[in-house]
Protein backbone atom coordinates (compact mmCIF):
# COMPACT_ATOMS: atom_id res chain seq x y z
CA UNK A 1 0.00 0.00 0.00
CA UNK A 2 1.25 3.48 -0.73
CA UNK A 3 -0.33 4.74 2.48
CA UNK A 4 0.45 2.61 5.51
CA UNK A 5 -1.60 2.91 8.68
CA UNK A 6 -0.28 1.56 11.96
CA UNK A 7 -2.36 -1.47 13.02
CA UNK A 8 -2.42 -0.29 16.65
CA UNK A 9 -4.03 2.97 15.48
CA UNK A 10 -6.65 1.00 13.57
CA UNK A 11 -7.45 -1.04 16.66
CA UNK A 12 -7.93 2.17 18.65
CA UNK A 13 -10.22 3.47 15.93
CA UNK A 14 -12.04 0.13 15.97
CA UNK A 15 -13.10 0.62 19.56
CA UNK A 16 -15.41 3.41 18.43
CA UNK A 17 -17.10 1.47 15.65
CA UNK A 18 -17.37 2.19 11.96
CA UNK A 19 -15.22 0.71 9.25
CA UNK A 20 -11.90 1.29 7.61
CA UNK A 21 -11.92 0.79 3.87
CA UNK A 22 -9.02 0.43 1.47
CA UNK A 23 -9.45 0.89 -2.25
CA UNK A 24 -6.98 0.92 -5.08
CA UNK A 25 -6.82 3.17 -8.10
CA UNK A 26 -8.29 1.49 -11.12
CA UNK A 27 -7.68 4.15 -13.73
CA UNK A 28 -9.75 7.05 -14.94
CA UNK A 29 -10.07 10.66 -13.86
CA UNK A 30 -12.59 11.44 -11.14
CA UNK A 31 -14.55 14.57 -10.40
CA UNK A 32 -14.87 14.34 -6.63
CA UNK A 33 -17.90 16.25 -5.37
CA UNK A 34 -17.73 16.50 -1.59
CA UNK A 35 -20.99 17.04 0.25
CA UNK A 36 -19.02 18.73 3.02
CA UNK A 37 -15.38 19.79 2.70
CA UNK A 38 -12.87 20.36 -0.04
CA UNK A 39 -12.65 18.34 -3.24
CA UNK A 40 -10.58 18.03 -6.35
CA UNK A 41 -10.61 16.20 -9.66
CA UNK A 42 -7.18 14.63 -9.47
CA UNK A 43 -6.52 10.99 -10.30
CA UNK A 44 -3.53 9.07 -9.01
CA UNK A 45 -2.17 5.64 -9.76
CA UNK A 46 -1.82 4.65 -6.13
CA UNK A 47 -3.85 2.95 -3.44
CA UNK A 48 -6.01 4.96 -1.11
CA UNK A 49 -8.28 4.31 1.79
CA UNK A 50 -11.37 5.82 3.29
CA UNK A 51 -13.17 5.44 6.59
CA UNK A 52 -16.80 4.44 6.85
CA UNK A 53 -18.61 5.33 10.05
CA UNK A 54 -22.24 4.54 10.65
CA UNK A 55 -25.08 4.96 13.11
CA UNK A 56 -23.57 7.56 15.41
CA UNK A 57 -27.02 8.39 16.85
CA UNK A 58 -25.97 11.75 18.28
CA UNK A 59 -28.54 12.72 20.93
CA UNK A 60 -29.11 9.13 22.08
CA UNK A 61 -29.62 8.71 25.81
CA UNK A 62 -29.46 5.34 27.52
CA UNK A 63 -26.98 4.75 30.34
CA UNK A 64 -27.59 1.00 30.27
CA UNK A 65 -26.91 0.90 26.53
CA UNK A 66 -24.01 3.36 26.25
CA UNK A 67 -23.08 5.40 29.32
CA UNK A 68 -20.58 7.33 27.18
CA UNK A 69 -23.19 8.42 24.64
CA UNK A 70 -21.96 12.01 24.42
CA UNK A 71 -18.30 11.08 24.53
CA UNK A 72 -18.11 8.34 21.93
CA UNK A 73 -18.26 10.51 18.82
CA UNK A 74 -15.67 13.08 20.01
CA UNK A 75 -13.35 10.20 20.94
CA UNK A 76 -13.76 8.68 17.48
CA UNK A 77 -12.95 12.05 15.88
CA UNK A 78 -9.81 12.30 18.01
CA UNK A 79 -8.72 8.80 17.01
CA UNK A 80 -9.13 9.50 13.30
CA UNK A 81 -7.21 12.75 13.67
CA UNK A 82 -4.40 10.85 15.39
CA UNK A 83 -3.78 8.59 12.38
CA UNK A 84 -0.33 9.19 10.91
CA UNK A 85 -1.77 9.21 7.40
CA UNK A 86 -5.28 10.65 7.24
CA UNK A 87 -7.91 8.91 5.12
CA UNK A 88 -8.68 10.33 1.71
CA UNK A 89 -12.25 10.82 2.82
CA UNK A 90 -14.80 9.71 5.39
CA UNK A 91 -18.34 8.53 4.67
CA UNK A 92 -21.04 8.58 7.35
CA UNK A 93 -23.70 6.08 6.28
CA UNK A 94 -26.73 7.35 8.13
CA UNK A 95 -28.40 7.74 11.50
CA UNK A 96 -26.15 10.65 12.28
CA UNK A 97 -28.56 11.58 15.07
CA UNK A 98 -31.15 9.96 17.30
CA UNK A 99 -34.72 10.48 16.18
CA UNK A 100 -36.89 13.16 17.77
CA UNK A 101 -40.40 14.43 17.09
CA UNK A 102 -39.29 18.00 17.75
CA UNK A 103 -38.11 19.68 14.52
CA UNK A 104 -36.12 22.26 16.48
CA UNK A 105 -34.31 19.56 18.44
CA UNK A 106 -33.72 17.59 15.23
CA UNK A 107 -31.92 20.56 13.67
CA UNK A 108 -30.00 21.16 16.88
CA UNK A 109 -28.73 17.58 16.95
CA UNK A 110 -27.78 17.66 13.28
CA UNK A 111 -25.94 20.95 13.81
CA UNK A 112 -24.11 19.60 16.86
CA UNK A 113 -23.12 16.48 14.94
CA UNK A 114 -21.83 18.60 12.05
CA UNK A 115 -19.82 20.77 14.43
CA UNK A 116 -18.16 17.77 16.07
CA UNK A 117 -17.24 15.94 12.85
CA UNK A 118 -16.14 19.24 11.34
CA UNK A 119 -13.06 18.81 13.52
CA UNK A 120 -11.97 15.83 11.46
CA UNK A 121 -8.68 16.59 9.70
CA UNK A 122 -9.61 15.24 6.29
CA UNK A 123 -10.22 17.04 3.01
CA UNK A 124 -13.56 15.41 2.28
CA UNK A 125 -16.51 14.37 4.38
CA UNK A 126 -19.52 12.68 2.81
CA UNK A 127 -22.85 12.21 4.52
CA UNK A 128 -26.11 10.42 3.93
CA UNK A 129 -29.14 10.29 6.22
CA UNK A 130 -30.62 7.44 8.19
CA UNK A 131 -34.27 7.08 9.09
CA UNK A 132 -33.56 8.70 12.47
CA UNK A 133 -32.42 11.82 10.60
CA UNK A 134 -34.94 12.00 7.80
CA UNK A 135 -38.04 9.78 7.98
CA UNK A 136 -40.22 12.16 10.00
CA UNK A 137 -39.76 15.16 7.71
CA UNK A 138 -38.82 13.51 4.40
CA UNK A 139 -35.22 14.66 4.82
CA UNK A 140 -36.04 18.38 5.06
CA UNK A 141 -33.88 19.23 8.09
CA UNK A 142 -31.07 16.98 6.91
CA UNK A 143 -31.00 18.63 3.48
CA UNK A 144 -30.89 22.10 5.03
CA UNK A 145 -27.65 21.25 6.83
CA UNK A 146 -25.99 18.64 4.60
CA UNK A 147 -27.38 18.97 1.11
CA UNK A 148 -28.73 16.21 -1.18
CA UNK A 149 -29.76 12.91 0.36
CA UNK A 150 -28.43 10.94 -2.61
CA UNK A 151 -25.43 11.71 -4.77
CA UNK A 152 -22.52 10.26 -6.76
CA UNK A 153 -18.90 11.12 -7.42
CA UNK A 154 -15.77 9.64 -8.97
CA UNK A 155 -12.50 9.22 -7.12
CA UNK A 156 -9.31 7.67 -8.49
CA UNK A 157 -11.03 5.37 -10.91
CA UNK A 158 -13.96 4.28 -8.74
CA UNK A 159 -17.53 5.53 -9.10
CA UNK A 160 -19.28 6.08 -5.75
CA UNK A 161 -23.07 6.26 -5.38
CA UNK A 162 -25.15 7.02 -2.28
CA UNK A 163 -28.80 5.97 -2.29
CA UNK A 164 -31.49 7.33 0.02
CA UNK A 165 -33.79 4.63 1.38
CA UNK A 166 -34.78 6.55 4.51
CA UNK A 167 -36.42 9.87 3.58
CA UNK A 168 -39.49 7.96 2.47
CA UNK A 169 -41.21 6.78 5.68
CA UNK A 170 -41.92 3.48 3.91
CA UNK A 171 -38.18 2.97 3.28
CA UNK A 172 -38.53 2.96 -0.51
CA UNK A 173 -36.15 4.54 -2.97
CA UNK A 174 -39.03 5.74 -5.13
CA UNK A 175 -39.43 6.03 -8.89
CA UNK A 176 -37.75 9.44 -9.10
CA UNK A 177 -34.57 8.27 -7.40
CA UNK A 178 -34.53 5.02 -9.36
CA UNK A 179 -34.66 7.06 -12.56
CA UNK A 180 -31.83 9.22 -11.24
CA UNK A 181 -29.82 6.04 -10.62
CA UNK A 182 -30.56 4.80 -14.13
CA UNK A 183 -29.34 8.09 -15.59
CA UNK A 184 -26.21 8.01 -13.44
CA UNK A 185 -25.36 4.43 -14.40
CA UNK A 186 -25.96 5.17 -18.08
CA UNK A 187 -22.75 7.22 -18.06
CA UNK A 188 -20.65 4.31 -16.75
CA UNK A 189 -18.86 1.50 -18.61
CA UNK A 190 -20.07 -1.98 -17.70
CA UNK A 191 -16.65 -2.80 -16.27
CA UNK A 192 -16.43 0.40 -14.24
CA UNK A 193 -15.76 -0.34 -10.54
CA UNK A 194 -18.74 0.95 -8.57
CA UNK A 195 -19.22 1.33 -4.81
CA UNK A 196 -22.76 1.91 -3.55
CA UNK A 197 -23.63 3.27 -0.11
CA UNK A 198 -27.08 2.85 1.44
CA UNK A 199 -28.33 3.13 4.98
CA UNK A 200 -30.71 0.19 4.99
CA UNK A 201 -29.85 -3.05 3.20
CA UNK A 202 -31.09 -3.06 -0.38
CA UNK A 203 -32.07 -6.74 -0.06
CA UNK A 204 -34.62 -8.38 2.26
CA UNK A 205 -32.48 -9.17 5.28
CA UNK A 206 -35.24 -8.97 7.91
CA UNK A 207 -38.30 -7.02 6.71
CA UNK A 208 -40.10 -7.58 10.03
CA UNK A 209 -37.29 -5.62 11.69
CA UNK A 210 -37.27 -2.89 9.03
CA UNK A 211 -34.02 -4.34 7.65
CA UNK A 212 -35.00 -4.13 4.01
CA UNK A 213 -35.85 -1.74 1.17
CA UNK A 214 -39.22 -2.51 -0.50
CA UNK A 215 -37.98 -1.52 -3.97
CA UNK A 216 -34.31 -2.26 -3.33
CA UNK A 217 -34.44 -5.13 -5.83
CA UNK A 218 -35.07 -2.57 -8.58
CA UNK A 219 -31.80 -0.81 -7.74
CA UNK A 220 -29.98 -4.15 -7.62
CA UNK A 221 -31.43 -5.05 -11.02
CA UNK A 222 -30.01 -1.81 -12.43
CA UNK A 223 -26.60 -2.63 -10.97
CA UNK A 224 -26.55 -6.24 -12.21
CA UNK A 225 -25.12 -5.49 -15.69
CA UNK A 226 -22.02 -4.00 -14.07
CA UNK A 227 -19.29 -6.52 -13.38
CA UNK A 228 -17.66 -4.84 -10.42
CA UNK A 229 -20.11 -3.53 -7.80
CA UNK A 230 -19.81 -3.53 -4.01
CA UNK A 231 -22.46 -2.26 -1.59
CA UNK A 232 -21.72 -0.90 1.90
CA UNK A 233 -24.53 -0.12 4.30
CA UNK A 234 -25.32 0.52 7.98
CA UNK A 235 -28.57 0.42 9.96
CA UNK A 236 -28.19 -3.07 11.46
CA UNK A 237 -25.28 -2.18 13.80
CA UNK A 238 -23.31 -5.36 13.11
CA UNK A 239 -21.18 -7.18 10.59
CA UNK A 240 -23.12 -9.00 7.91
CA UNK A 241 -22.17 -10.21 4.44
CA UNK A 242 -24.56 -11.17 1.66
CA UNK A 243 -24.42 -11.81 -2.08
CA UNK A 244 -27.01 -10.95 -4.72
CA UNK A 245 -25.56 -12.85 -7.70
CA UNK A 246 -22.07 -11.30 -8.15
CA UNK A 247 -22.77 -8.22 -5.98
CA UNK A 248 -21.55 -8.37 -2.36
CA UNK A 249 -23.26 -6.38 0.39
CA UNK A 250 -21.35 -5.57 3.60
CA UNK A 251 -22.84 -3.92 6.68
CA UNK A 252 -20.89 -1.73 9.12
CA UNK A 253 -20.98 -2.04 12.87
CA UNK A 254 -22.64 0.89 14.60
CA UNK A 255 -20.94 3.57 16.65
CA UNK A 256 -23.44 3.91 19.49
CA UNK A 257 -24.61 0.36 20.32
CA UNK A 258 -24.81 -3.13 18.78
CA UNK A 259 -28.02 -4.88 17.76
CA UNK A 260 -28.76 -8.64 17.85
CA UNK A 261 -28.41 -10.84 14.75
CA UNK A 262 -31.44 -10.67 12.43
CA UNK A 263 -34.56 -12.36 13.84
CA UNK A 264 -32.51 -13.97 16.65
CA UNK A 265 -34.76 -12.61 19.41
CA UNK A 266 -38.51 -11.96 19.61
CA UNK A 267 -38.06 -8.18 19.73
CA UNK A 268 -35.25 -6.11 18.25
CA UNK A 269 -33.53 -3.98 20.91
CA UNK A 270 -30.04 -2.59 21.54
CA UNK A 271 -27.67 -4.95 23.33
CA UNK A 272 -26.95 -3.61 26.85
CA UNK A 273 -23.53 -2.17 27.68
CA UNK A 274 -21.10 -4.70 29.11
CA UNK A 275 -18.91 -2.89 31.66
CA UNK A 276 -16.43 -5.75 31.61
CA UNK A 277 -15.98 -5.36 27.86
CA UNK A 278 -16.65 -1.73 26.83
CA UNK A 279 -17.68 -1.35 23.19
CA UNK A 280 -18.25 -5.05 22.79
CA UNK A 281 -19.93 -5.64 19.43
CA UNK A 282 -18.38 -2.58 17.82
CA UNK A 283 -15.44 -2.79 15.48
CA UNK A 284 -14.03 -2.07 12.07
CA UNK A 285 -13.16 -3.87 8.93
CA UNK A 286 -10.24 -3.53 6.61
CA UNK A 287 -11.17 -3.73 2.94
CA UNK A 288 -8.55 -3.83 0.22
CA UNK A 289 -9.22 -3.62 -3.49
CA UNK A 290 -7.11 -5.30 -6.14
CA UNK A 291 -8.27 -4.75 -9.71
CA UNK A 292 -11.70 -3.97 -8.36
CA UNK A 293 -12.04 -7.10 -6.22
CA UNK A 294 -12.54 -6.24 -2.56
CA UNK A 295 -11.10 -8.48 0.17
CA UNK A 296 -12.32 -7.92 3.71
CA UNK A 297 -10.64 -8.63 7.02
CA UNK A 298 -12.70 -8.21 10.16
CA UNK A 299 -10.57 -7.25 13.16
CA UNK A 300 -11.46 -7.89 16.78
CA UNK A 301 -11.83 -5.13 19.34
CA UNK A 302 -8.98 -4.98 21.83
CA UNK A 303 -9.06 -1.38 23.05
CA UNK A 304 -10.79 -0.77 26.35
CA UNK A 305 -12.45 2.62 26.82
CA UNK A 306 -13.82 3.75 30.16
CA UNK A 307 -16.88 6.02 30.12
Amino acid sequence: MSKTIDRRQFIKLASYGGGVVFASALGGIGKAHAVFGASDGEAFNEDFYFVQMSDTHWGFQGPLINPDARGTLPKAVAEVNALVNPPDFIVFTGDLTQTTDDPVERRKRLAEFREIVGQLRVKRLYFMPGEHDAALDHGKAYSELFGPTHWSFDYRGIHFIALDNVSDPGASLGDEQLQWLANDLATQHKRQPIVVFAHRPLFDLAPAWDWATPDGSKAIDQLMPFKNVTVFYGHIHQEHHYMTAHIPHHSAKGLMFPLPPPMSVPKKAPIPWDASAPYKGLGFREIEADNGAFSIEELAITAQVSP
